[in-house]
């Protein structure tokens, strides 16, 4: 046996270790797919920031040997991901730029590669996940609709492109449902002799099921979901959550006080997960993730329940065959709109969610202009939200106030630089303050006592930081939009009897803001009004949304 079909039997058999020690023995020069085996092995035995350093550079080394061929390619593509995949492992724990290095040399290669071999779809697949982590939304989008003009997205590709353009403002939502529509003949239908039949029997009480990636300690869905759990009627109701993340931290232990079972389906396949939330004789799913990275939209397309509800992890129609329901409420989605949503909607009669409070011992702050003598506004949005419409805009803000700033927060440095780069276009980047996460969120909280005006962010509103920012007793200017996502802030708004705070354009948008930070006296009666208002408004009633939430369901 020569030594290179010694390495790919180890390679088969997943012996990685006995890899690195034979190639590193027995190779002086070392040939480009014989590298990149060893940094596929590296990455697989070891994850560290010096073993992806090492594997790195043998990818790369192996793709400068063969840039002409499928082997340097492949080695390219080996590269990008290893990158990603790098700045996914970094994420939240480093601040500094260690992975911009690779993210930028990736930019470089991907570009001279596209020139070389042309349309390549698991090129443009690996270079769509560096542009993500580099926040070019425009760029991702581009090379998305080059693999949708190919007829070349799969699943995971399509659900993120459909995504993605949430973001932008030039997709309406006659756009947003025409396409979703197209996604749903993308999502197999499984064989009914691989699935187990529904059971008949009837409950002695209604089961309910939430399926969601994002349970745990810090993620809003918890939070959102909590207020219902705490609150349910458990003679005529069981809930149950379903997981589909495999770490479960003391968020997840919270819910297993709470309701009356938790299961984690996350190594299960889909046939395998049906079966299993079949078995439970649930009545009514709820699929909390929607098109996130993380969707399991399959399950739903092959009906786990009778019943299946969308709701709360994601503020569209998804479109697909068999989710029955999508629940809003008629500041989101106008009557004479239902048509433009697949599913069946279902009205609450004030707003689609709810928060029981934050742990954090309330208190009305005076607005910071009072000691600062200057106006703060803020935004602790995902910076994602934050496209070049929304720079503009809030650019323009700072501008009509005098020695004006804005605060913004970012888990990474390299979104921040991004950011900011934005702002310099517009000429006020001195006006913008870019803050590192904070570990403990009564901290982050704290933070608002720093913010007289709080801007959100269109076409897709926020959602958690809005809440935040009116249980602080910050007045949120938001603009009204087209469609589930983009009208978040107006629902929000109109549910603290803050309809003046909703702007009807981008015009608009600009003369509520400069007005509200022009006139003190307005400013800081809004403020208090917020304050007082907040905590018995419909966005903090956990009493009555939960009594809603449940009657809605009951009726079904």
């Amino acid at each position: 046996m020569t030594i290179n079909n010694e390495i790919k039997k180890l390679f088969s058999q997943k012996k990685f270790s006995e890899i690195i020690f034979l190639i590193e023995s027995k190779f002086e020069e070392k040939p480009s797919e014989i590298l990149n085996i060893l940094a596929i092995s590296r990455l697989s035995e070891q994850r560290s920031r010096e073993t992806y350093k090492q594997a790195l550079t043998e990818f790369e080394e192996a793709y400068l040997k063969e840039k002409n061929s499928q082997d340097g390619l492949n080695a390219l593509i080996n590269y990008m991901n290893a990158t990603a995949d790098l700045d996914d492992y970094l994420a939240f724990h480093d601040t500094s730029n260690f992975s911009k290095f690779f993210l930028d040399k990736s930019v470089k290669f991907f570009r001279e590669a596209e020139n070389k071999f042309g349309y390549n779809s698991k090129l443009i697949s690996s270079g769509i996940r560096i542009f993500k982590r580099l926040n070019q939304l425009d760029t991702i989008l581009i090379y998305y609709k080059k693999l949708y003009d190919q007829n070349d997205l799969n699943l995971q590709t399509f659900t993120s492109w459909i995504f993605f353009n949430n973001y932008k403002t030039y997709w309406k939502q006659k756009d947003y449902n025409k396409f979703t529509k197209l996604l749903d003949t993308h999502i197999p239908n499984i064989s009914n002799e691989k699935l187990i039949s529904q059971s008949k029997k009837k409950n002695d009480k209604i089961k309910i099921g939430f399926l969601s990636a994002d349970i745990n300690k810090s993620h809003s869905i918890t939070f959102f979901l909590k207020t219902i759990c705490n609150l349910y009627n458990k003679k005529d109701f069981e809930l149950y959550l379903f997981l589909n993340h495999k770490i479960e931290d003391e968020g997840v232990e919270n819910f297993k006080k709470l309701i009356d079972g938790t299961y984690n389906i996350s190594s299960l396949s889909d046939i395998e997960a049906i079966n299993f939330i079949r078995n439970k004789n649930i009545d009514i799913t709820f699929d909390i993730m929607g098109l996130t990275s993380s969707n399991r939209i399959t399950l739903f397309k092959n009906r786990v329940s009778p019943i299946q509800i969308s709701w709360l992890g994601y503020c569209n129609t998804l479109g697909i065959k068999n989710m029955d329901y999508l629940i809003a409420d008629p500041n989101l989605i106008y009557k004479n709109e239902i048509d433009q949503y697949s599913e069946k909607v279902l009205f609450l009669p004030n707003i689609w969610n709810c928060h029981s409070g934050f742990e954090f011992s309330r208190q009305e702050y005076p607005a910071p202009f009072l000691k600062n003598n200057y106006i703060t506004f803020g935004s602790f949005n995902n910076f994602n939200k934050i496209n070049s419409s929304v720079v503009k805009i809030w650019s323009n803000i700072l501008k009509n106030i005098p020695n004006s700033k804005l605060i913004i927060k970012s888990p990474t440095k390299k979104d921040i630089d991004y950011v900011e780069h934005l702002f310099d276009i517009n000429k006020v980047k001195e006006s913008i303050s870019c803050l590192p996460p904070e570990k403990e969120f009564i901290n982050h909280l704290s933070l608002y006592q720093k913010i007289d005006i709080a801007l959100d962010t269109f076409p897709w509103n926020g959602v958690t930081t809005s809440f935040e920012s009116i249980w602080m007793g910050v007045p949120v200017v938001t603009m009204k939009g087209y469609n589930f996502n983009s009208r978040c802030g107006e629902s929000i708004n109109r549910n603290i009897k803050m309809d003046e705070l909703i702007a009807l354009d981008e015009d608009d948008y600009i003369k509520k803001a400069v007005n509200l930070a022009t006139n003190k006296d307005y400013l800081t009666s809004i403020r208090k009004k917020i304050y007082n208002e907040a905590i018995i408004s419909p966005l903090f009633n956990a009493d009555k949304f939960s009594r809603d939430f449940f009657n809605l369901l009951k009726k079904l």
